[in-house]
């Protein structure tokens, strides 16, 4: 289970940095990741959007749900779920409504925070009665 824990923080990380290259659709990680130096990036926005986010987003739910059968805690385990729900939700449902940029970023602060989460607390197998 700790590739799947490895995995799912891939996913989280990869879906941050893909929204980083993309300054026009996400203002506030575009300026955040060209102060990290990820401007060039730009140029790659319809890859980050269309593919790599996407992708990870998939990834980083496939693992959150293969951690949440294998450990049984429920809370963390919808916690872990809805993140990149959300993120899915507003590339394909709501990408042009205009409240769908806080529902991303929202998704995106959820992933990040659960990933904090494990990171300090480790979810331990439930035993199954």
């Amino acid at each position: 289970m700790r590739s799947a824990m490895f995995t799912e923080k891939l996913g989280a990380t990869g879906t941050l940095f893909s929204a980083m290259g993309c300054a026009s659709c996400f203002p506030l990680l575009g300026s955040i990741g060209a102060g990290l130096g990820l401007g060039f990036l730009a140029q790659f926005e319809g890859l980050f959007i269309n593919t790599l986010l996407p992708v990870f987003a998939i990834i980083a739910l496939v693992a959150a749900l293969v951690t949440w059968w294998s450990h049984q805690q429920h809370l963390r385990g919808i916690l872990t779920c809805i993140g990149p729900l959300m993120v899915l939700a507003t590339l394909y449902l709501f990408w042009v409504d205009s409240w769908s940029t806080y529902l991303f970023y929202a998704g995106l602060m959820l992933m990040f925070a659960v990933a904090i989460w494990d990171l300090i607390s480790p979810a331990v197998k439930r035993c199954r009665v």
